[in-house]
C-alpha cells in the first residue's frame, strides 16, 4: 500500500504499545510507553493517528479504545522498503551489510538469518 501514511517516531512508539497490548484506551497506551510522555500528548497523537488512518477509534464507550489499523509486519515492511529505496538505492545487500555492521547479531539471530537464506535459495545446506 504505497499511499499509506508513514508513522512518525512518536507514532511508532504508540503503535508498538497497541501491537503488544491490542486495542487500548489512551490511559493504557500512556502507561505502556517506555519514555515519559504526557497523557494529553498521547491523546493528541492518537487523535492525529486516527485522522491519518493509522489507528481506528471505537467511540462506543466513555473511554475511547484505539487499535492499530495495520499489522506490525506490514508497517515494518513499508518502513524497510522506504529505507531500502531512500538510503541504499534499492540494494538489499547494502541494507543487510549495514544492519549487521551497526549492531552485533546474537548467535540465534545469525542462525535464523542462515536458515532464511537457505530457504530463499531453495534448500538446506
Amino acid at each position: 500500500m504505497p499511499n499509506r501514511p508513514r508513522p512518525t517516531p512518536g507514532e511508532l512508539e504508540i503503535l508498538r504499545v497497541l501491537w503488544e497490548r491490542g486495542p487500548s484506551t489512551v490511559r493504557e497506551v500512556h502507561d505502556g510507553l517506555e519514555r515519559a510522555t504526557g497523557y494529553t500528548t498521547v491523546l493528541k497523537l492518537l487523535q492525529i493517528m486516527a485522522e491519518k488512518g493509522i489507528v481506528t477509534r471505537d467511540e462506543s464507550e466513555r473511554a475511547h479504545v484505539y487499535a492499530a489499523r495495520v499489522p506490525e509486519a506490514d508497517t515494518q515492511r513499508q518502513l524497510v522498503g522506504d529505507l531500502l529505496d531512500r538510503a541504499f538505492g534499492g540494494s538489499a545487500l547494502k541494507l543487510v551489510l549495514h544492519a549487521l555492521a551497526a549492531r552485533k547479531a546474537s548467535p540465534a539471530e545469525i542462525a535464523r538469518i542462515r536458515r532464511m537464506l537457505d530457504e530463499m535459495e531453495g534448500g538446506d545446506r
